[in-house]
């Protein structure tokens, strides 16, 4: 009933923050009842983390980690004193991730509760030292300091440095996002990511398998007795053959058991060993096949869409404006923000509370429902649905059937017309205007294109849900198609002028839906409308909610007309009524 309330998941892809491009990203989005746009204005010398520039240092990055993933055990394996070269390219890129620590501190972040970016110093800087600033700062220590200052039973050269296998996440987070992004084939993502796991596996194995004998008392008694005295890329290569054939084969045979006990043991062990083996494989597949389906299903929705759109020869930007949906439903749906479903399952009257406290306060500031209860108003309400736009995506059709109407709450969207083939943006809506009410009202084809500029929420409510409301609350009714025609007035424009004179011949001629009032013709100083109504049999001594009859109304106005109409129709001119001022 409600949409749903998200600000985007870390690990979605970058979304630029130009207004005329939209991709599945972590892109903010508005909370429900929100009164901003997308572009979340920061405080001072705070930056967003979905700035393109900050993504750019954040890609360049993950170049530095994959040097640390190979040089950390590297060094720890085959390294028992600093190599110069390779020392100073440690600490050069020890210096690159001691900048970002320092960024760290200026960089919002995402709160998982609210889902809201955090732009506060103190925040920002206590939730980054109670998390992972102890790590950063201990994986960016220059690794001969480390060795001077640790005891020396850790003195080992190159074990300090494993603990800038930290850097990883980077990569992880990296390959998340690649996942999600249409523009990279979700096949070939999983397959590099597969590969660059294994040759980590095997190249971590291979250093660790080579220190094991490296550091062994008797190196004589050792696999590499033979290449001891080999080069050190000799050595290496071939730790990381054995290492390749070891991930490749099951064993070999190189501890077995001797006598009957141990055999019996290890008949039994090994039974309990291939069940245990199958339970994990088992668990393990399932846990990926459930954290991959809902993106292969997006994944698979997105290809099916793009090839119906090329399969019908749809222009490109008609295109964009369906992926660019199913992106922003696969958003709002998923990655674990599903308050669709969680609104649904809630009574009818909690919703509307919600409703309440999100929306009533903008919907009161509508100039179609000034002056009317707060019953009416809390009904509107409950019965509106906050959805989610993505940026140049048509909300309206020029000359479509008038079937909803909107109010914007966050973002901005565009009304234009479509004339001589060439369309002319009429204006720009900003939050709390109305959109589509002058069709949904007047009976008439949608007068305008309306079309979001950037990312958008707005209220969705539908005619016939509206008109049933309405229709119950006759004086309501009166003050809704009366700010309506005022607006219409007050627009200045032609087209408008013209749209007001046929919706008050319609009004004239009773084949308005709305509720109407006699109150609300003398008001206007129309008597064809209020002779349609009196024909009707409404109670010519009719009075408003503040107990002024028609008749007073009408001659407070001077509408002679008027005046005679409900004395021929039985007005009572001597029944009092509320005194009030002629201006």
């Amino acid at each position: 009933m409600l949409g749903v309330t998200v600000c985007g998941q870390e690990d979605l892809q970058d979304l630029s923050m130009d207004e005329s491009h939209y991709s599945l990203s972590t892109g903010v989005l508005p909370s429900l009842g929100a009164r901003s746009n997308r572009r979340v204005k920061l405080h001072k010398f705070i930056v967003s983390p979905y700035d393109r520039y900050y993504r750019t240092w954040e890609t360049a990055l993950i170049v530095l980690v994959i040097y640390t993933a190979w040089v950390s055990p590297f060094e720890f394996g085959f390294l028992k004193k600093p190599v110069r070269a390779l020392s100073i390219t440690d600490n050069i890129v020890n210096a690159f991730f001691a900048v970002d620590i320092v960024l760290t501190f200026f960089v919002a972040y995402l709160d998982k509760n609210t889902y809201l970016l955090v732009d506060d110093h103190k925040k920002i800087a206590w939730k980054y030292a109670t998390t992972w600033f102890a790590f950063d700062v201990i994986s960016t220590i220059p690794s001969e300091l480390a060795r001077k200052i640790s005891p020396p039973s850790f003195g080992s050269y190159g074990l300090f440095n494993m603990l800038r296998l930290w850097r990883l996440r980077r990569v992880s987070a990296l390959f998340s996002r690649l996942e999600k992004d249409r523009k990279f084939n979700y096949f070939w993502v999983r397959c590099a990511k597969l590969i660059c796991v294994t040759l980590f596996a095997v190249h971590c194995a291979g250093c660790f398998y080579y220190l094991l004998a490296a550091r062994y008392r008797d190196p004589a008694k050792t696999w590499i007795a033979n290449i001891y005295d080999e080069s050190l890329w000799i050595r290496y290569v071939t730790s990381m053959y054995w290492s390749i054939t070891t991930l490749t084969t099951v064993g070999y045979g190189d501890l077995h058991p001797v006598n009957t006990r141990e055999m019996i043991f290890d008949i039994f062990y090994m039974m309990f060993n291939l069940g245990l083996t199958a339970y994990l494989i088992g668990n393990m597949t399932n846990l990926v096949v459930h954290g991959t389906s809902r993106t292969r299903i997006f994944r698979d929705t997105i290809r099916a869409a793009s090839s119906f759109a090329q399969r019908n020869h749809l222009p490109p930007r008609l295109q964009d404006q369906m992926l660019a949906h199913l992106c922003l439903k696969y958003r709002t749906n998923s990655e674990g923000l599903q308050q669709q479903e969680i609104l649904d399952s809630l009574p009818k009257a909690i919703r509307s509370s919600i409703s309440h406290y999100l929306f009533y306060s903008l919907v009161d500031n509508v100039y179609l429902f000034q002056g009317v209860s707060d019953d009416l108003l809390f009904q509107l309400v409950s019965e509106m649905k906050a959805e989610y736009f993505p940026p140049n995506e048509d909300v309206i059709l020029q000359n479509e059937a008038p079937t909803d109407f909107y109010v914007l709450v966050s973002g901005s969207v565009e009304l234009s017309v479509l004339k001589n083939g060439v369309e002319q943006v009429v204006r720009e809506a900003k939050t709390g205007d109305l959109c589509g009410e002058i069709g949904v009202l007047c009976y008439r084809p949608q007068l305008f294109t309306v079309r979001t500029k950037r990312l958008s929420q707005l209220l969705r409510l539908n005619r016939t849900t509206f008109l049933n409301i309405v229709q119950s609350n006759v004086g309501d009714g009166t003050i809704i198609m009366n700010n309506l025609l005022q607006h219409l007035k007050d627009l200045n424009d032609p087209i408008m002028e013209g749209v007001l004179l046929e919706t008050e011949k319609m009004l004239a001629r009773g084949r308005m839906d709305l509720p109407l009032s006699l109150c609300f013709a003398a008001l206007r100083g129309d008597d064809l409308l209020l002779n349609q109504l009196l024909r009707r049999g409404f109670d010519p001594n009719e009075s408003d909610n503040n107990g002024k009859t028609a008749l007073h109304i009408a001659a407070n106005k001077g509408s002679e007309n008027c005046v005679l109409l409900l004395l021929d129709y039985g007005a009572d001119p001597n029944r009092r009524g509320k005194i009030f001022s002629t201006h």
